[in-house]
């Protein structure tokens, strides 16, 4: 008796190929590390340009590498996020500094960004909705269980006051770089400040819920 044959129902490949994709990681998702280099260039090539030049030349200069990045991007089918926020970003703080005419004010929007997501991550801990664990968890498709767990609550308040921690470091230091016309020293701080601080903030809040999870797991297995 001869065995039916193999379908496409029922073979091993198609089993695979129905499988659930993986879910990008958060590095993957923002470009991966060519995509966090690539939101930095703009910013370096305008401080270079207005260094030796002049403001309009860079404003023209970085808006020109913005572009130039993003199609390089589309034209190698990668993630276009990072390229489009740049894109973006670079776009309004070149209108403001255009406006102005003052090369300081290309950093006024980052400025206005740290002291707003600063306030905002403060305000969710005040109510006791720390917003490292209300991300954390969208990002992961879970629920809002864990503000039952007091570990857990504690462990992202603590990593949301790391997070105020870094915005509030930001708006400091570039507050005073931007108020003393230290326009170069001012896209210093704005690179060593961004992702680096970031990477820290996000390791630190891997470190405090893993922390707190093994501490509930040796609860629950006593």
């Amino acid at each position: 008796m001869t065995e039916p044959p193999k379908t496409a129902e029922n073979s091993p490949e198609t089993s695979s190929e129905a499988a659930e994709p993986r879910t990008p990681t958060l590095l993957e998702q923002m470009g991966g590390i060519a995509g966090l280099v690539s939101s930095t260039v703009p910013v370096a090539v305008f401080v270079t340009v207005n260094v030796i030049t002049s403001l309009q030349p860079a404003l023209i200069a970085s808006l020109a590498v913005a572009v130039a990045i993003a199609i390089w991007r589309l034209s190698r089918r990668e993630v276009l996020q990072p390229a489009i926020s740049g894109l973006l970003g670079v776009g309004v703080c070149a209108f403001i500094a255009y406006r102005t005419g003052e090369a300081k004010d290309f950093f006024l929007p980052g400025l206005w960004y740290s002291a707003i997501l600063g306030g905002a991550f403060l305000l969710s801990v005040l109510v006791r909705w720390p917003l490292a664990g209300v991300i954390w968890h969208v990002i992961n498709g879970e629920g809002h269980a864990w503000r039952q767990d007091k570990r857990l609550l504690t462990a992202y308040t603590v990593a949301t006051l790391l997070w105020t921690a870094v915005f509030g470091a930001r708006l400091l230091v570039q507050g005073w770089l931007y108020n003393s016309d230290e326009t170069t020293w001012l896209a210093v701080a704005r690179l060593a400040m961004g992702y680096p601080l970031l990477a820290v903030a996000l390791l630190g809040t891997v470190w405090a819920v893993r922390r707190a999870k093994r501490a509930q797991h040796a609860s629950a297995a006593v």
